[in-house]
């Protein structure tokens, strides 16, 4: 049997006229109409095409027949007029080479007008035909025809579909920003830029084109690209997190590919293992693991769980250490910390305690004033007496105590700690006794009166004859200090006095506009000057005491101001002045006036007596400043402010300059102008600070009542933390020759203490406190405001808010 499959080709036809034109749309029409019929047929027929003539389409109007035998193998092809296959070959060849050169002429034609042209629609009269076997034309099953309008593989989603005009690949376009072009085609053409417009052309196609939001770059082609409104829905579809096809039913019946339907014959039908009828050495391990999890309570049965379910749907109140103590829990704990239990309520907790349990006055006083401290109380409540039991009211604390309480259960770490059986005796340093370590002060010998009002500074001649002392009341005396050992009151009650040499008389005092903050006697012997911090004022006041010699020296130095080589600063200027003082300031003994630009708080002399230096805390980075009496010259030692500068210091023999601000200490070298170090002090606020006459240890007092002992060749921390105060420390100072120094706090209190530094530097300082002396009286919470040592005598001066001045020999 042989099967033949007819062919017709199309062959070009003229162009048709309007009449032609309209007949051949209403074709298309019905050719259309038809295709779709024949879809919908198709679709539900379910027959195979195998043994059925099918037609096809051609490009020609030619009628070609192929031969096949009964198996379907391909014997040949016939022309329409019968001639035979060796024929159809040679003119085949002939036509394939004219196909050849007409393909060529038209694809160089369909590329140029490739944009504009589109597929030609098949003629409504070129119908498929049927076979010359005469087959029925119901039984012939046509192939739908494809809709030329629409893209080849629109419905599909195949890859081939893009655009890939550009063929650099995936790499950053950027790099053909220098170029002309913007990558090549499929030829190994480049692909010219476009024209690109101004930021202008841009802006004005922005305004005036009402779809400019559609418009994309394609960074492939550098071309403009309009989104049509099925690009928009879909990219919409796409940010609102939805399927991107909206024909897609998400909501589709589930179809079953593999049956859930249990198959009742085995699919294997193996015989049992010999092993399948022993018992398994895993499972009994696993469950001798069960087991013992049951045993431990680490797995729990159903009735259990449920038991423990229902327990948690009760109330939640419980025992805090309940559990901890009963025997069943806690012998599974290792080492258990039992829970602290209260002391038992003594006689001072009955509502009706024995006389000798009440406070009486003194003791409710002392009660009340540790209002701050309630730790150091010996009851934390004030017994009360009541007649009987119903009088007693209810215990106000008692909500807050129980709070304290279960915060210390459960909050407080707790630990079993292996106790030592050691002495107490060895825990105790062993300390030198103080009257190994005497000479130091005992006793209070000289009070000095004479001020109106808190005496803030105090200062001590270098030859260890006279004493000088600012205050509140805008004075300055200069004193001759007392040699007796024995306590005497002194008076002075004028504002000119002088005080005998064997009962300590006031000697001069000197009226200031200002109140006096601090003052300081030049440590050099070869000069009396005293410097005097009095609002935003230094006075150099020459006291006229002791040597005329030295007195006339000192003023033939301040007469006359020396020529200055330098020029000054703008900002040094402004800061500070340097002028002598006017006549009537002359009388008093004032020979040089600086006049600072903020009010001072401290001043300081060098060693050596040439440099002093002053400091403001409102002063910012100007806080500091550095003076040189020789020159009368002063400098800014630092351009930038680390904090808020408290007070300074020089180095007693290195050229280093200590700078204290609220919270810590830095050390700066002055000729190499750079910071050597800085000290950690831990503490919220510091007061004063005094170095050690070798320079090698520095104490610094704070005022939340601590000293602290920096080893400057030990370490930035302090080497030790002396709490021997209970409120603020406000000045402390070393002893220039005997191993000691002194501290003054607000508690009315001048502590004296041995600290010994050696030589060795692998022995650490001996550090023994010696001795409280407390004979200030407090006013307005003020105490002790500054302390100094005799530079001679082991003998201590202190300054009080009870407006004295007292010796402590």
């Amino acid at each position: 049997m042989t099967k033949k499959l007819t062919l017709k080709r199309k062959g070009k036809e003229p162009e048709p006229t309007n009449e032609v034109a309209a007949s051949s749309e209403a074709s298309d029409n019905e050719e259309e109409e038809d295709l779709l019929q024949a879809v919908k047929d198709r679709g539900e027929d379910s027959t195979d095409d195998e043994g059925i003539d099918q037609e096809y389409l051609s490009d020609s109007n030619e009628d070609v027949e192929f031969e096949s035998d009964d198996e379907g193998n391909y014997l040949g092809r016939k022309q329409a007029g019968g001639s035979s296959a060796e024929d159809d070959q040679d003119s085949d060849d002939d036509d394939e080479e004219e196909e050849d050169e007409d393909d060529e002429d038209e694809s160089e034609e369909e590329e140029n007008d490739a944009a504009a042209s589109t597929s030609k629609k098949i003629p409504a009269d070129d119908k498929p035909s049927s076979s010359s076997s005469g087959t029925d034309k119901s039984s012939t099953n046509e192939l739908p025809k494809r809709d030329p309008s629409k893209p080849e593989y629109q419905d599909s989603d195949t890859s081939d579909e893009e655009d890939i005009r550009n063929t650099v690949g995936n790499i950053p376009m950027h790099w053909y920003d220098e170029y002309k072009h913007i990558g090549y085609d499929w030829d190994a053409k480049k692909i010219v830029k476009p024209q690109q417009g101004d930021r202008i052309d841009e802006f004005l196609r922005k305004i005036e084109d009402p779809d400019f939001w559609r418009s994309v770059k394609d960074p492939l082609t550098g071309q403009e690209v309009r989104l049509t409104d099925e690009d928009i829905a879909l990219i919409k579809r796409i940010s609102k997190g939805r399927i991107a096809n909206e024909e897609h039913d998400e909501y589709a019946p589930w179809i079953e590919w593999f049956t859930s339907e249990v198959e009742k014959m085995p699919i294997k039908n193996v015989p049992d293992h010999k092993r399948s009828f022993l018992p398994s050495v895993s499972e009994k391990k696993r469950v001798s693991r069960m087991v013992h999890a049951l045993k431990m309570g680490w797995m729990k049965t159903t009735e259990e769980v449920e038991r423990e379910k229902q327990a948690k749907r009760g109330p939640k109140f419980y025992m805090l250490w309940e559990t901890d103590t009963s025997r069943e829990h806690m012998r599974r704990i290792h080492d258990p910390v039992s829970a602290p239990k209260r002391d038992l309520p003594g006689h001072a907790e009955s509502y009706n305690p024995p006389p000798e349990y009440l406070f009486d006055a003194k003791e409710t006083k002392e009660w009340l004033k540790l209002k701050d401290e309630p730790h150091k109380r010996k009851l934390h409540f004030m017994p009360q007496k009541f007649k009987s039991l119903r009088e007693v009211p209810a215990y106000s604390r008692y909500l807050r105590e129980r709070f304290l309480r279960c915060l210390d259960l459960y909050l407080c770490p707790r630990a079993k700690r292996v106790k030592l059986n050691i002495d107490a005796e060895y825990l105790i340093p062993k300390l030198p006794s103080p009257r190994d370590l005497q000479p130091f002060p005992t006793v209070e010998s000289l009070v000095y009166r004479g001020h109106t009002d808190l005496v803030r500074s105090v200062s001590v001649e270098p030859k260890g004859e006279y004493l000088v002392s600012g205050s509140d009341d805008k004075t300055v005396k200069s004193e001759l200090h007392c040699s007796l050992y024995f306590f005497q009151d002194l008076t002075c009650m004028f504002i000119l006095a002088v005080w005998e040499i064997a009962t300590g008389r006031c000697i001069r005092t000197i009226e200031t506009d200002e109140v006096v903050r601090c003052v300081a006697w030049c440590p050099n012997p070869k000069l009396s000057i005293i410097a005097v911090a009095t609002g935003s004022r230094l006075l150099l006041v020459n006291p006229k005491v002791g040597d005329k010699v030295l007195v006339k020296k000192t003023d033939d130095l301040l007469a006359e101001a020396p020529k200055q080589d330098v020029i000054e600063s703008e900002r040094i200027k402004v800061a500070v002045q340097w002028s002598t003082a006017e006549a009537a300031e002359q009388e008093k003994g004032v020979r040089v006036v600086i006049t600072h630009f903020k009010p001072i708080r401290q001043v300081t002399w060098h060693g050596r007596g040439d440099y002093l230096a002053t400091v403001m805390p409102e002063g910012a980075n100007r806080s500091a400043l550095i003076h040189q009496l020789s020159k009368r010259r002063s400098q800014i030692p630092f351009s930038k402010s680390k904090g808020l500068i408290q007070c300074v210091l020089f180095h007693p023999v290195k050229p280093c300059f200590f700078v204290a601000t609220q919270h810590n200490i830095r050390i700066y070298d002055l000729v190499k102008q750079e910071l050597v170090k800085k000290l950690l002090t831990n503490s919220k606020w510091i007061s004063g600070m005094s170095i050690h006459p070798k320079g090698d240890n520095l104490l610094v007092s704070t005022y939340d009542k601590k000293m602290l002992w920096f080893d400057l060749d030990l370490s930035t921390k302090p080497y030790q933390t002396m709490r021997l105060h209970r409120n603020a420390v406000r000045s402390v100072a070393f002893h220039l020759r005997y191993p000691l120094f002194a501290s003054g706090s607000d508690d009315q209190a001048v502590i004296v203490s041995h600290g010994m530094v050696y030589n060795d530097l692998l022995q650490n300082p001996l550090i023994v406190p010696l001795k409280k002396l407390q004979t200030h009286e407090k006013r307005d919470e003020f105490g002790v405001l500054d302390v100094s040592w005799h530079p001679v005598q082991p003998w201590v001066f202190s300054t009080g808010a009870d407006c004295t001045i007292r010796l402590y020999t």
